[in-house]
């Protein structure tokens, strides 16, 4: 019974970090949240970065055209020179640029702010209200850049948007479209942006999960609910995104701001 208690807990964890992953309600924060009340602290990162594995599994699936276009085009644009092919080789530069400043900062203080945050639940209540506060500001924004007109600055802000959302209830998806929308860029854009710029942070992310995970003392014996975990992740993920966008195409991200504020003062008010 209690072998099915674990599986059953497992799988909700994967598919629990599945759907809020690619949603700006902060996945990091809200698993934070679960543990606490499931008392699930013999989880750690190296699970926590395999299940992430899955919802990036559902990211490339979903962009799947975008990245075959983008690499191909690029390729061509390398050998070619052809100038038709010259935009989205300057959109993968820039999602290269704009992945660095969450890279340096993620290797130099991942460790530091993720210690700060696990002795003090408390503080995810404050930043999810930031999230909230800022999903408000641009709840009806609606700006006209498109992949071409993007710059290196706009890129940059960006990316210092997603190195902030390292910290535990402050959203990445959240974090890196607020940026974008107020930067000016179109909805479509700024969600393309975001998710292709969470394609290489998320693989870095697993190749530094891989050594732990292999270090687990729990994997050997918890390699079936690891494995649940990971395919509800990719479900969960799959459909929580595309989801996220017909919100994103409605206009109604005033909703996860108002759970984002709830949810943060619930957690400042009781926990």
């Amino acid at each position: 019974m209690s072998e099915l208690w674990t599986l059953i807990k497992y799988l909700f964890f994967g598919i629990f970090q599945g759907f809020t992953e690619p949603i700006p309600i902060s996945s990091s924060g809200h698993l934070m949240i679960v543990r606490h009340f499931m008392e699930m602290d013999d989880v750690g990162i190296s699970f926590e970065g395999f299940v992430n594995f899955g919802s990036l599994i559902a990211v490339l699936i979903i962009y799947r055209k975008d990245l075959y276009r983008l690499s191909v085009n690029s390729l061509q644009y390398v050998i070619q020179r052809g100038e038709e092919n010259r935009g989205d080789f300057r959109f993968v530069l820039l999602l290269v640029v704009a992945t660095v400043p969450a890279g340096m900062i993620g290797v130099l203080f991942k460790d530091v702010i993720e210690g700060i945050f696990s002795e003090d639940i408390r503080m995810i209540g404050t930043t999810l209200i930031v999230t909230g506060f800022a999903l408000w500001i641009i709840r009806n924004l609606r700006g006209k850049k498109q992949d071409g007109d993007l710059t290196l600055k706009d890129a940059l802000i960006v990316g210092f948007a997603q190195a902030v959302a390292l910290m535990p209830g402050i959203s990445r998806s959240g974090a890196t479209i607020v940026a974008a929308m107020l930067l000016g860029m179109k909805q479509d854009t700024a969600l393309r942006f975001s998710f292709l710029l969470y394609i290489p942070v998320s693989m870095g992310t697993m190749i530094f999960s891989v050594t732990d995970l292999m270090e687990d003392p729990h994997f050997e014996s918890l390699v079936i609910p690891y494995i649940f975990a990971f395919i509800g992740s990719i479900v969960a993920s799959y459909f929580a995104l595309l989801w996220f966008m017909d919100i994103m195409r409605k206009g109604n991200l005033k909703y996860f701001a108002l759970y984002c504020l709830v949810v943060g003062i619930l957690v400042l008010l009781f926990l």
